[in-house]
């Protein structure tokens, strides 16, 4: 593949295929979060957007809002960076459920609880990782992951000075899950260019 190649240069073919890897990743990672709290998995389709990333805030809401953001490594076989966005909202109602507390229970967030939230975002980050290794029959492990609770603005800056690193844009996935209350949150996956012509060739496409 040639020097410094970008998401732009990758056609309507790749992305499909980068969708569908979306798709899978983040059904594997709600129904697991799902399981795991005993939640209904009534999942919409995922929405999956390749986009600049400096288009990611307005993209997921008001910058000013204040949201829960999971940021991991990716390792292995590939490298490169995912985060996993969740409203401050969406949090409470995982951590009260994980912890058995009231659904309504909004107090701010103890380290039990910030603990919890890293567990959820464990879960979520391997699901999502194991299903794109078994997709590609590649080694891909998320490294442990950090968290932050702050201003939408603030956690997106925090890992831009490593996205940078690897192009201009991000695949974006929104997903949304749940029963009577429904989970929203944002994947966003950056594997870096080398990674992605692993992933691309394993799956028989050639760039």
């Amino acid at each position: 593949m040639a020097e410094n190649v970008s998401f732009d240069t990758i056609n309507t073919m790749y992305f499909d295929v980068l969708r569908e890897i979306g798709n899978i990743g983040a059904g594997n990672a709600t129904t697991a979060i799902a399981n795991m709290l005993g939640l209904k998995v009534d999942m919409s389709v995922p929405s999956v957007e390749l986009m600049g990333f400096q288009e990611l805030p307005t993209a997921i809401g008001p910058e000013e809002d204040v949201i829960a953001g999971i940021y991991l490594e990716v390792i292995g076989d590939i490298s490169g960076s995912m985060m996993f966005l969740l409203s401050l909202d969406s949090a409470h109602y995982l951590v009260n459920t994980l912890m058995g507390r009231d659904p309504g229970y909004s107090e701010e967030f103890d380290e039990m609880d910030l603990s919890a939230l890293k567990e959820i975002g464990n879960i979520i980050g391997g699901s999502y990782l194991s299903a794109l290794s078994g997709l590609t029959n590649l080694n891909i492990q998320p490294s442990v992951p950090a968290l932050a609770i702050d201003m939408e603005a603030a956690i997106l800056s925090v890992p831009a000075s490593v996205f940078g690193q690897y192009g201009d844009n991000a695949l974006l996935i929104e997903t949304k899950f749940g029963d009577d209350v429904v989970i929203e949150g944002y994947f966003i996956l950056l594997p870096d260019p080398e990674s992605y012509e692993k992933i691309l060739n394993a799956l028989g496409i050639q760039l």
